[in-house]
């Protein structure tokens, strides 16, 4: 064979590869822009099969992989587009014609719907990278940070997103509550201003607006942004338990009962933390106006969801027994001047004395008593005392033994007796050991109501 034709031979054939290779880079983009084309025709089943028979044969090829990717995206078969644009990325290599920002953002919502966290925070850190003035990828980013716990980073990116985009509300929100959790409470009320400036209809605002102020003290402010919060069926238990505290810090009882009552028909979760608060605030009111059938029920149903919560075993264990006497029932529910008859028939009653005075006390009575003509010794004269009687929910302490003693010797009287519907506390009742006072708990309380019944 001569030099000549093979010479012609090699250039045959390589005039063949140069010819099938421009083909090829001819033909495939030409392939992956049919596909593209049949997607936004809305023939995604036409585009999924076109791409898959050229995957069989070219599985190395991105852009049709990538086009593959958003037909199942189109399809709403989030599971099968995940797959191939993973793929696609584990590849390491886009394809010429791939937008690698719409790539990198859809594979970002894919990381996140996968609950890929990690995955999903390294894609968006790239698209960062890609368009550094969006806003939107900081915010991404900076929710995803502070999901992680890193709060630094993530007050980093929401205050560069919010830079970029100081009208967007979802910035503003999500950066306010960030800074309300870091306590960082002058910067969130600014930004959560500024996020219902924008969208005047998002509750968890309200909501999140409203603590910020009940924390400063600014209850009347609190009461009224809660209500908005309230509006939403989401956050009305929520925002009627702040609010109801806010009226209770306020000492308007009457009001913060109506709130609190919302919030109790709203439960869903009994078990909920807020569920449970909710009905503890209201117990407490209830007990305060001395409504102690609707307290007990409050503390039932608590007892029932979480035993053991906060001290409703104890209150319990406190008024069981006494709501279930009659007599008792009304010594702890009746107004002023009914408990004062209370005291008076059983001062005279069950302790034989004579009330010569009363006033009425933070949360009681207070009596001057001497003893009958029947129980004076000849030629004695009669011993006045003080007795005080609390029908306090609160274990009694030490100082209300001093006081009373203090006033008593102010007084010149120099006995005393201090008598509850609860209980002395451990330094009360060493304190009252080999002093003039007597000390009668919710038992000899007890006794002592019954004891008057029976003398009337």
């Amino acid at each position: 064979m001569t030099f000549g034709i093979v010479a012609s031979i090699f250039l045959a054939v390589g005039i063949g590869f140069l010819v099938f290779f421009i083909v090829k880079s001819l033909l495939l983009p030409k392939q992956a822009g049919d596909i593209s084309e049949l997607i936004k025709r809305g023939k995604t089943q036409t585009a999924i099969k076109a791409a898959r028979a050229i995957l069989s044969k070219e599985p190395k090829n991105a852009d049709v992989r990538y086009f593959l990717g958003k037909a199942y995206l189109a399809e709403k078969k989030d599971d099968l587009a995940f797959n191939e644009l993973k793929a696609l990325s584990l590849s390491g290599a886009l394809g010429a014609f791939t937008p690698e920002e719409d790539f990198r953002r859809e594979l970002a919502g894919l990381f996140l719907k996968n609950n890929q966290i990690e995955e999903a925070l390294k894609e968006y850190v790239l698209l960062i990278r890609l368009k550094p003035a969006s806003a939107e990828y900081y915010y991404q980013a900076g929710k995803l940070f502070n999901n992680h716990n890193r709060g630094d980073m993530a007050r980093n990116y929401l205050r560069k997103a919010a830079e970029l985009s100081p009208r967007d509300a979802k910035i503003q929100f999500e950066l306010g509550v960030m800074l309300y959790k870091s306590k960082n409470s002058v910067e969130a009320k600014d930004a959560l201003e500024r996020s219902l400036k924008y969208n005047a209809d998002n509750a968890q605002a309200y909501y999140y607006l409203g603590k910020i102020q009940k924390d400063a003290k600014d209850y009347q402010a609190a009461a009224a942004t809660l209500e908005k919060a309230a509006r939403d069926p989401a956050y009305r238990l929520r925002a009627m338990l702040e609010r109801g505290s806010c009226y209770m810090a306020l000492n308007s009882g009457g009001k913060a009962v109506i709130d609190l009552e919302r919030a109790v028909k709203s439960i869903t979760d009994e078990k909920a933390p807020e569920s449970l608060f909710a009905r503890y605030l209201l117990s407490m009111c209830y007990e305060k106006n001395r409504d102690m059938e609707k307290a007990v029920v409050q503390w039932n149903a608590i007892h029932a969801a979480k035993p053991g919560f906060k001290n409703v075993e104890a209150k319990l264990a406190q008024y069981r027994d006494m709501v279930n006497d009659d007599m008792v029932k009304d010594f702890l529910s009746a107004g002023n001047q009914e408990f004062l008859e209370i005291c008076k028939r059983m001062i005279g009653g069950a302790l034989a004395l004579q009330v010569k005075s009363s006033k009425t006390i933070p949360e009681g009575m207070e009596f001057i008593a001497i003893e009958n003509e029947s129980q004076k010794w000849r030629n004695t004269r009669k011993q006045p005392r003080l007795i005080r009687i609390y029908r306090s929910p609160e274990v009694l302490g030490d100082d209300k033994i001093r006081s009373l003693l203090d006033d008593a010797k102010a007084q010149n009287m120099v006995r005393g007796m201090v008598m509850t519907s609860s209980g002395f506390s451990g330094s009360a009742l060493q304190y009252a050991e080999n002093r003039p006072v007597e000390l009668c708990n919710k038992e000899k309380l007890l006794l002592l109501l019954r004891q008057s019944a029976a003398a009337t």
